[in-house]
């Protein structure tokens, strides 16, 4: 048998993983100013009708088991791969990360920013972008692969010539989206996959 190593990558995101799916659960709306940077994940429950295999997952606020999107927020200065845990706490980088998340929600015609919960940790800098990679492998979230551009910001110095995203066609309403070249796929073309997508999901794959 392999001798357990707990700085291994597996386990080290595991460490990571249960932090953050143990924690309690609240509505992005509800988030509260709060320093640090760390990983996140943000549940959907509406009726979006292409997310509806969703509701299989997520059975009420306090059985969230499928984020849809998983994300970071470094700190702002903070050294890479220095493990300050001191600069991983100053700052405001993951709640303004979030908060921006809460505004693009609001912005689409077709999504309410009260159907959507998130959970958050505060993490050393070094296991950040470690923390986050492990999410997306181990829950496969359909904003991270599926449907592109949730995390994206206006790029803003008339710098509008690249693609609108998959998240903007299907939830219109970002006015930078807006500006922006038309979307390499099609509003029917991004449901086709999202539906190929359902068909093979088996669910999350966290290590117990």
């Amino acid at each position: 048998m392999k001798p357990y190593n707990p700085l291994e990558k597996e386990n080290l995101g595991r460490s990571v993983t249960h932090s953050l799916i143990n924690s309690e659960p609240i509505p992005i709306s509800a988030i509260k100013r709060f320093d640090g940077a760390g990983v996140y994940a943000i549940y959907y429950m509406g009726n979006f009708d292409a997310y509806a295999p969703i509701s299989r997952w997520n059975n009420g606020s306090n059985e969230l088991h499928l984020p849809i999107y998983v994300g970071k927020a470094v700190p702002t200065g903070g050294r890479k791969g220095g493990g300050d845990s001191e600069v991983s706490s100053k700052g405001t980088a993951l709640f303004r990360r979030l908060d921006e998340h809460r505004k693009s929600v609001e912005d689409t015609f077709n999504l309410s920013v009260s159907d959507f919960w998130c959970r958050y940790l505060v993490v050393d800098d070094i296991w950040i972008p470690l923390g986050e990679s492990l999410l997306i492998q181990f829950y496969h979230p359909l904003w991270n692969s599926v449907v592109d551009g949730f995390g994206n910001h206006d790029p803003g110095g008339g710098r509008y010539k690249g693609a609108r995203p998959s998240w903007d066609t299907l939830h219109p309403g970002r006015h930078w989206a807006d500006n922006c070249a038309p979307s390499k796929r099609s509003e029917s073309e991004i449901r086709v996959n999202i539906a190929k997508f359902w068909s093979t999901y088996k669910g999350p794959t966290i290590p117990a």
